[in-house]
Formats: C-alpha cells, sequence, structure tokens
C-alpha cells in the first residue's frame, strides 16, 4: 500500500501518482482541463529560490503551481 501526501511534500526528482484533488474551483477546473487527473504520474522538477512556485513534469509538459495550490493534491509516493 502506497503512503499518501501533499503533492507539495514531494522530494526533488521524485515521481508520484496523483490520487485526488479539489473537485471545485476554477484553478482545479483548469488542472483537470490541463491533463491532472487521478493515477497521472508528476514528478517534481524545482521550486523557485524562494520555495514558491513548483516545477512539475507531467504528460510531457512542465506545470508550475503555487505551493498553496500544491498543498490541495494528494498523491502517492
Amino acid at each position: 500500500m502506497s503512503a499518501s501526501l501533499k503533492l507539495s511534500a514531494l522530494a526533488l526528482g521524485v515521481t508520484a501518482r496523483v490520487k485526488d484533488f479539489p473537485k471545485t474551483g476554477t484553478t482545479f477546473v483548469r488542472l483537470r482541463e490541463m491533463g491532472l487527473l487521478p493515477g497521472t504520474p508528476i514528478t517534481f522538477i524545482r521550486a523557485a529560490p524562494l520555495g514558491d512556485p513548483l516545477e512539475f513534469k507531467l504528460r510531457g509538459y512542465h506545470l508550475t503551481l503555487r505551493r498553496e495550490e500544491a498543498e490541495q493534491i494528494t498523491i502517492e509516493a
């Protein structure tokens, strides 16, 4: 059984699978349209010098999220 944690806690270079995220809000509707769906592999690429925003790779492209957005997304390590 995999451990669940927040996307914002993912270690640099590690790949995990998206487990769940809020179903409402314009940000999360946009993320679903961009392919961030449960079961999608996502890799933490880097963080800005002050730790926000965070850059992830999924489905062949790079996605930048604010730390507060990443904290609302649950992943399976």
